[in-house]
């Protein structure tokens, strides 16, 4: 059993968590978190990142639906971090299955540090629902009003 921090998680510590690898392992930190409830992550935004090459070659912006995807990422984190270190994690998998009211407010940019937010709203049976954001600089870049 690995030693958890109760607040943050590393790239290693998600990665016992997750089964999402490069180049599809979205958050890079948890700086954060109330277990099942909330979590605060960031994705460091490199010009090295896969997408760039074609979107947009002229214009390097991060994919909306990417940045969609490393929130569900954040939420499954904030949903499985302790029956990751306290138990063996098997035949437990997460999915998003709709998104309700997804707005984009700015382009998220190589060098940008994207800080991810989730909060759990509501249970309803084994899915839950959460209110998830995306922040550059403390700018909104993405809100979600509600990820299933």
């Amino acid at each position: 059993m690995d030693n958890i921090n109760n607040t943050t998680l590393d790239i290693l510590q998600i990665q016992k968590i997750l089964p999402h690898r490069a180049p599809f392992l979205l958050v890079d930190r948890v700086l954060e978190y109330d277990l099942g409830n909330s979590a605060h992550g960031v994705k460091n935004v490199s010009m090295n990142e896969w997408f760039f090459a074609g979107h947009f070659p002229q214009e390097p912006i991060m994919p909306g639906v990417l940045i969609i995807e490393a929130l569900a990422q954040l939420s499954a984190i904030a949903m499985l971090a302790n029956k990751a270190f306290e138990e063996e994690l098997t035949n437990t998998s997460v999915y998003f299955v709709k998104i309700d009211a997804a707005t984009f407010r700015a382009k998220v940019l190589p060098g940008d540090c994207l800080n991810l937010y989730t909060y759990k709203i509501r249970n309803v049976g084994n899915m839950c629902f959460f209110d998830v954001a995306a922040k550059v600089d403390g700018k909104l870049a993405g809100k979600i009003v509600a990820l299933h």
